[in-house]
């Protein structure tokens, strides 16, 4: 089965890279689209993912003996770790909501995102000549005030890179990118391709969407027990779209015009240079395009 499709595959797809680096804005044009029918279906359905995100804090005494671990170097002990509540409370919950406006297909990856799936729909097609398809990897990143940041962490499976294929045999192979800042720089050796051809040679592009809802910690207040208030409410969610790997890297351009755009994240040195992680700054994604970063407050 690996090989049954390389060869139409090779074919396909270096078809399509070149395709999409002479028409770059294409790209853009699915991106921007994506990023807004995800934020669509989180404004038009907010009162129902805030109710669900936040049942997780009235079910506290189902799970208060069993706590998630706490994660971070030196946590405090005075919140509980969200990520789970996020991923299912609004990425499972976002994937259903998609499924009902586009023609969604669970293509199985070993790796990637939260969520990923192949989405299809008439305006995809009519915002690009050579496909109505994306390959959509959704991740969920909920945070609490402590680490509210104009940021996110980004892995190497949740990046596109250039994505040359000049083998038959060897397969999509990334340049190795860099995550600069202003004290440090260190290797980002992103694992996505930019273009996914399925084994029927349709092209799907790879589109990088990160849901970061942030929650409240209720302080606690007064001596009595009874009248402690508690909780991790949900207060707003940010949507993030990450340019596909060839718009950073061939044209236009976007990392070189950017430099700062990736910079280190929180590995120490001991782990693997491959599997370092990177930040995305949401004040330069603001300046490469407005749209590519949303708020959704909750009144």
């Amino acid at each position: 089965m690996f090989n049954a499709h390389r060869p139409q595959m090779f074919a396909a797809y270096n078809k399509a890279r070149d395709y999409f680096i002479r028409n770059w804005r294409e790209l853009v044009e699915i991106e921007k689209h994506t990023h807004s029918l995800i934020k669509q279906a989180v404004v038009e359905n907010l009162s129902e993912i805030r109710r669900d995100y936040d049942e997780a804090s009235f079910l506290h005494p189902f799970w208060q003996n069993y706590p998630p671990e706490e994660r971070g170097r030196s946590p405090r002990g005075d919140q509980f770790p969200w990520i789970e509540v996020g991923e299912h409370s609004v990425g499972f919950k976002l994937a259903r909501i998609l499924s009902n406006q586009v023609t969604i297909r669970e293509i199985g990856l070993p790796s990637g995102t939260d969520q990923r799936f192949v989405l299809q729909s008439e305006e995809l097609g009519r915002r690009c000549k050579i496909t109505n398809q994306a390959m959509l990897f959704m991740d969920v990143k909920s945070v609490g005030p402590r680490d509210d940041a104009d940021h996110t962490v980004l892995s190497t499976y949740q990046v596109s890179g250039d994505g040359v294929w000049k083998s038959l045999k060897d397969g999509v192979k990334n340049s190795v990118m860099s995550a600069r800042g202003s004290m440090a720089t260190h290797a980002f050796h992103c694992a996505l391709p930019p273009i996914y051809v399925l084994s029927d040679y349709t092209v799907a592009p790879t589109v990088s969407v990160f849901i970061k809802p942030v929650y409240q910690m209720v302080s606690l207040k007064g001596e009595n027990q009874t009248k402690i208030k508690t909780g991790q409410p949900l207060q707003r969610i940010t949507i993030a779209t990450l340019p596909n790997g060839l718009l950073l890297t061939e044209k236009p351009g976007y990392l070189g015009k950017y430099p700062g755009l990736f910079y280190p994240g929180k590995d120490d040195k001991t782990k693997a240079e491959t599997k370092l992680r990177a930040r995305v700054s949401f004040e330069i994604l603001r300046k490469i395009e407005p749209w590519r970063v949303d708020t959704i407050a909750l009144a």
